[in-house]
């Protein structure tokens, strides 16, 4: 199909009567069909001057004709690259060969394009962004299940809008695909017209494939007309349409001093179920082109397309606050951030404020790519513009994008390859980007809990895991075996903290390797409390300082008082604890007496200890006499009154310490 879009991206339409024949009437009136074919024929009688050779060029290039347009393109630089040619001769031949997908070769034009026009930020984006074509091909994620939509035909069918119950669009097909038809010069197609559809969402087995289609397509009577109707929006509530036309009063275009009708945006209200009160609105001129309208989420400001005069490019984005009473605000040119000296073009805004709009002035793939840039809704600033990267964009012409946030539907328009026709619409499907996955490395921290006296497991005991700011990360009791792991980050600060009743808690500090794979194994060691102590057998038992009792007596004296009150203050901080008091001997005497002698004092100290308020069955008494003495001194052997003190003593030994975590 021939290029619409450069066309009814709706601006540069001129309608003019007369001498239909002349090459250069022909490219005045944009007859850029006939135009080709004229100024062909004077090429091939000889005439191969700047003129001709570029109008024949620029004929091809806005229908779209693009593989004859880089051949004129390339003849005309070859002959008049140092005569003289214009920015946008640079800049077309550029599109042109990037439309082609000779992306190497158009660069080399467009860098070429600073040179001549050191000012021009079109080839200053490409200095930015050399890596372009590759970044730029990569958002297959995000928009998935494109479809041509089952409604396109040979003709122009683009820009979408979504409501509710309803979707429009606009089409250059004939009314009843029948001569008769009104054709319009530049493309040779009919003129556009608004039409209304209904979605359907078509789905596989097993729902793994959507696509979106819109079906029963319907012209919206009330607002078209003999000429260009297109871009139809819709308020929420349904009772309000903006749309774009041509500068047509009901009777006749009406044409600027240059015989140019331009475009205006024009808005409708809907009456018993039917558009009516047809008005433009006053900000429109004679003198230039508005349209593409389109509404911020809050419906209070129309974003819309104008080359009015003071612009940066061809086509600019504009807005203007919708006041109360029918009246409009001053239109503001949306700036440099989104403007270029190229055309943007087709407007739309997201429910979340972001803007998408078309451009050849930001570096695409194609001639026309879709950008998107978040709004700033309290400054109205932009950030920085995106390309949406294939498979939106492609190396033809992409534009008129919209999206459904809710059903995370959308569609865009494009004259690429594969289509029915001219411009097609095409439906797509928004998934969130997946999330990269980064290999976590990660390590396993084993170890085991030991009594650091007699080596032995602790089971039981309680392992904490601290982060590098002392925060629980995790918690666990070890069981039979005494071990503990956990699967850690690498190259991270951690600290272990071991505990269990009547120990003194240990920690390990540490640090994960950065290499993935298992530390070597901890080991964490817990010794007694102060109120513990291990005997000379390994036994765990109270500790205290030596009972004294007179010789051959068992009466409990008031220094050995002293120190079993230390034992029942201890066993009443721990009322769990079941306690044995032995009492030994040393080896002198006979061994039946000591036995019965340790056995009595053995006997007292319980009794002592009962009298305080420990209760009976917490508490035994058993003599050993001579029978486990803690050094030499035994029978018949000479010691010193110390070493046989160190067998006179009394220890209160603890029954059931490994019973209690």
């Amino acid at each position: 199909m021939k290029k619409y879009t450069t066309l009814f991206l709706l601006f540069f339409i001129a309608t003019s009567f007369g001498q239909e024949y002349a090459a250069d009437r022909a490219f005045k009136d944009f007859s850029y069909i006939k135009s080709a074919k004229l100024y062909k024929r004077v090429y091939q009688k000889g005439d191969s001057s700047k003129l001709v050779l570029s109008r024949l060029a620029d004929s091809y290039y806005f229908n779209n004709e693009t593989e004859e347009a880089e051949k004129w393109y390339s003849k005309l630089f070859n002959l008049y690259e140092q005569d003289s040619l214009t920015t946008e001769n640079y800049f077309k031949y550029a599109q042109t060969l990037k439309t082609n997908g000779n992306y190497k070769e158009s660069d080399k034009w467009l860098t070429k394009l600073k040179e001549f026009n050191t000012k021009d930020s079109r080839s200053k984006k490409l200095a930015d962004k050399t890596d372009y074509l590759s970044e730029f091909s990569k958002n297959k994620e995000k928009f998935q299940h494109i479809h041509n939509l089952s409604i396109n035909t040979p003709y122009s069918d683009y820009g979408t809008f979504i409501t509710d119950s309803l979707v429009y669009f606009a089409s250059a097909r004939p009314k009843n695909f029948k001569s008769g038809d009104r054709i319009y010069k530049w493309n040779g197609q009919p003129f556009l017209n608004v039409y209304q559809s209904t979605e359907k969402v078509i789905s596989n087995v097993n729902d793994s494939i959507h696509k979106s289609d819109l079906v029963n397509p319907t012209r919206v009577i009330d607002i078209n007309t003999k000429y260009h109707e297109a871009s139809a929006i819709v308020t929420k509530d349904g009772a309000t349409m903006y749309f774009t036309r041509d500068n047509f009063d009901g009777r006749r275009l009406r044409n600027d001093r240059n015989n140019v009708a331009h475009l205006k945006i024009y808005k409708a209200t809907k009456i018993d179920g039917e558009w009516d009160k047809i008005v433009e609105l006053p900000f429109n001129s004679n003198k230039f082109s508005n349209g593409h309208p389109a509404l911020s989420p809050d419906e209070k400001t129309l974003y819309f397309v104008s080359d009015m005069p003071n612009g940066y490019g061809k086509t600019d984005l504009y807005r203007v606050r919708i006041l109360e009473n029918n009246e409009y605000g001053t239109p503001i040119n949306l700036g440099a951030d989104i403007n270029t000296e190229g055309r943007e073009m087709f407007p739309f805004i997201s429910k979340d404020n972001f803007l998408y709009f078309s451009s050849d002035g930001h570096i695409g793939l194609g001639s026309l790519d879709i950008f998107e840039s978040k709004i700033d809704t309290v400054g109205l600033a932009f950030s920085s513009v995106n390309n949406l990267a294939k498979p939106i964009n492609s190396k033809k012409d992409d534009f008129s994008f919209s999206l459904n946030s809710t059903s995370k539907r959308g569609y865009f328009s494009s004259n690429r390859a594969g289509g029915k026709g001219d411009d097609d619409i095409y439906s797509f499907f928004v998934y969130p980007p997946k999330k990269k996955v980064i290999p976590v490395c990660k390590q396993e921290i084993i170890g085991v809990v030991k009594d650091e006296i007699t080596k032995k497991l602790m089971p039981g005991a309680t392992i904490i895991l601290l982060d590098e700011n002392k925060k629980e990360v995790e918690k666990l009791v070890v069981g039979n075996d005494a071990s503990f792991k956990f699967i850690l980050p690498c190259d991270k600060e951690y600290t272990i903290k071991a505990s269990k009743q009547y120990y003194n808690d240990d920690l390990l500090n540490f640090v994960s390797t950065p290499v993935k794979g298992e530390l070597t194994p901890k080991e964490l060691f817990l010794n007694l409390n102060n109120d513990f102590v291990y005997s000379d057998n390994l036994e765990k038992i109270i500790r205290i300082d030596p009972i004294y009792f007179d010789v051959n007596k068992s009466k409990i004296r008031p220094d050995a008082a002293i120190v079993l009150d230390r034992v029942v203050a201890i066993m009443k901080k721990y009322p769990e604890l079941i306690v044995r008091s032995s009492s030994h001997t040393d080896s002198r005497g006979r061994d039946s007496y000591n036995e019965a002698l340790s056995t009595r004092r053995a006997n007292s100290s319980v009794q002592y200890i009962v009298s305080k308020g420990i209760t009976q069955n917490r508490i035994t008494g058993v003599g050993y006499g001579e029978t486990q003495l803690v050094n030499h001194c035994g029978n018949r052997v000479r010691c010193s009154k110390d070493e046989h003190q160190l067998n006179r003593r009394t220890e209160f030994v603890v029954v059931n310490f490994d019973s209690k975590n």
